[in-house]
């Protein structure tokens, strides 16, 4: 599991959307990714006005159907969809303002509204590519490959009598080749494990006393410790086996990544915006706003309708 813990605490929903919208293509090396050339070629003209190749190919990036730089055209799959999509667009844009629906306060300023939320995708699209790095991606991994190995469980056995002098001289023993099991049977004071080869079975080292955590760190698999002291005696410990559920691979882990450290430097920037700005609340306004039938959310996917064509028979 990603424990990525502020990232649950974002409430915003424009905020949560700029974000996914712009990081929906974002699963792919980030220095690498290439840059998207606006083109003048024309795939088609509907009643005089063009639209270009290039405006194809953002589409489909912007939906996640293709990789920045990768190869669209005629006959690839999703092309003539979403030429489709696009010409019906066009097709409404042209009836709307041959009946002049783009004329009055009301049309322009919603107009406006869906101008500054492209330029806000615009700008978390920038600050990914400049500082959603693979560096940062990669120093984010590894501390999550930490803090999914905090709760390892560990197989251990001990050896416990009651002087230092005992202990260090058992120690001595094992670095000089006698066995740790051999002399479990014939020094150690536990005889609840005594017979047991000192098993204690497997632990969570966070859950022990004191020294237990940090020795059992410091010891590697098969290895036993330096002699240490508790408040039950003198110790020698032997680390048999850790088991650790495995964490997600960095390619697993990426598109979290991604997410989390976009939303980081989108936080980040609004709070200094916020900040240097100057934000008075105005007064209320004695108009009922007319019910238009949509919402402004709404207007950004009429284009992810299907086509005329294709949409009879299609659940909604």
């Amino acid at each position: 599991m990603l424990l990525l813990k502020p990232f649950s605490r974002i409430h915003s929903i424009l905020f949560v959307s700029l974000v996914l919208s712009a990081t929906v293509a974002c699963n792919r090396p980030v220095e690498e990714e290439p840059v998207l050339q606006v083109e003048a070629a024309t795939a088609v003209t509907v009643n005089g006005d063009p639209i270009y190749v290039s405006d194809i190919e953002l589409e489909a990036v912007a939906r996640g159907l293709i990789s920045p730089g990768e190869e669209f055209g005629p006959g690839d799959d999703n092309y003539d969809l979403v030429l489709d999509q696009l010409v019906d667009q066009k097709l409404m844009a042209q009836e709307a303002l041959g009946r002049g629906l783009d004329k009055g306060a009301a049309a322009e300023r919603r107009l406006e509204v869906a101008r500054e939320r492209i330029l806000g995708n615009l700008l978390v699209e920038s600050l990914v590519a400049s500082e959603v790095t693979e560096d940062s991606i990669e120093s984010m991994y590894k501390e999550q490959v930490a803090l999914q190995q905090e709760d390892d469980e560990v197989s251990i056995a001990h050896i416990l009598v009651e002087t230092e002098e005992d202990a260090r001289r058992l120690y001595d023993e094992i670095q000089n080749g006698a066995t740790f099991e051999s002399l479990v049977v014939s020094d150690s004071v536990d005889s609840t494990t005594r017979m047991e080869n000192g098993d204690l079975g497997y632990v969570s080292p966070n859950n022990m006393a004191d020294p237990f955590p940090v020795v059992i760190a410091n010891t590697g698999v098969g290895e036993v410790s330096e002699p240490f002291l508790s408040a039950d005696g003198w110790h020698i410990l032997k680390v048999k086996d850790r088991r650790t559920s495995p964490p997600k691979t960095r390619a697993e882990m990426r598109p979290e990544i991604v997410t989390f450290l976009t939303l980081n430097q989108v936080s980040k920037i609004l709070r200094r915006l916020r900040t240097e700005a100057k934000i008075e609340k105005g007064e209320k306004s004695p108009h009922i706003v007319p019910d238009s039938g949509l919402s402004l959310e709404s207007e950004g996917d009429l284009l992810k309708e299907q086509p005329a064509s294709e949409a009879q028979g299609r659940e909604l």
